[in-house]
């Protein structure tokens, strides 16, 4: 018997062991990877069980109701914003749309806590796998903890579109969204969406494990000098919370210590 026929004995010996025992070669199953530019509604309901609510008013009151007094000096930099960019936003491409308008108004609000570590995020990586899918991709905007990388998301804002013929940004705000909640162990999150001059907030409620119900706020057009200070001062409830949570996970972290 030559060496090549004695190992190929040896190798039809070793299947016939395996399959006495029973052994056989596991297969994984591929998780699918879905993008989170790409999500759509189809999709989105496909993996998890999620649900809009429509009974939409009280849940917004606090939001929409905060005590916050806007200055003069802000007010007078919001009708500067509409009546340099109002009548060009429908015609604004995404980039145009971003730098013009979008970035002005958040640099205002001033997201950036140095002491905090709190700061506000560009196109920023963010990933969520589970044993059946994963979502990955870059969001537009994110207010998370870190300085040098986004750590822990507290709040999103997507895209920005000038209309819907360029892909619906709900869906795709949802992902994120859910992934945030899972990733930080929470029950809810905050987030809003653009289209345009149109801004809609969004909070987000984890039920189950891959149950979520969402809300959605009434539209808040931006080029209405009433509507960005409701748009602006929506955006500073949102830091004052991310504030108060970032003291309480202190006072967690050192009564732990």
């Amino acid at each position: 018997m030559t060496n090549e026929e004695l190992l190929k004995e040896i190798i039809e010996l070793k299947k016939e062991v395996q399959e006495l025992k029973g052994i056989k070669k596991k297969t994984v199953p591929e998780i699918s990877t879905y993008s989170f530019s790409k999500i759509t509604d189809a999709i989105l309901k496909k993996l998890v069980n999620i649900e809009k609510i429509y009974e939409q008013e009280s849940i917004f009151e606090e939001w929409f109701n905060f005590n916050y007094k806007i200055k003069d000096d802000v007010t007078e930099f919001l009708q500067k914003l509409i009546d340099k960019n109002g009548q060009l936003i429908f015609d604004y491409h995404e980039e145009d749309l971003k730098a013009n308008f979008i970035v002005p108004l958040i640099n205002k609000v001033d997201f950036f806590m140095m002491k905090a570590k709190i700061r506000n995020f560009y196109n920023e990586p963010l990933n969520y796998k589970t044993e059946k899918f994963i979502f990955n991709g870059r969001a537009d905007l994110m207010v998370s903890s870190g300085l040098q990388v986004a750590i822990k998301p507290y709040f999103f804002i997507q895209e920005f579109k000038k209309s819907e013929e360029f892909g619906n940004p709900r869906p795709q705000l949802l992902a994120e969204m859910i992934s945030a909640v899972e990733l930080n162990n929470w029950s809810e999150i905050k987030g809003t969406y653009i289209i345009g001059e149109s801004w809609r907030f969004v909070i987000l409620e984890k039920l189950g494990k891959d149950k979520y119900q969402y809300f959605i706020s009434k539209v808040f057009n931006s080029t209405n000098i009433d509507d960005l200070k409701g748009i602006y001062r929506n955006l500073q409830f949102v830091k004052n919370e991310i504030i108060q949570m970032v003291r309480q996970e202190k006072q967690i972290s050192a009564r732990g210590n």
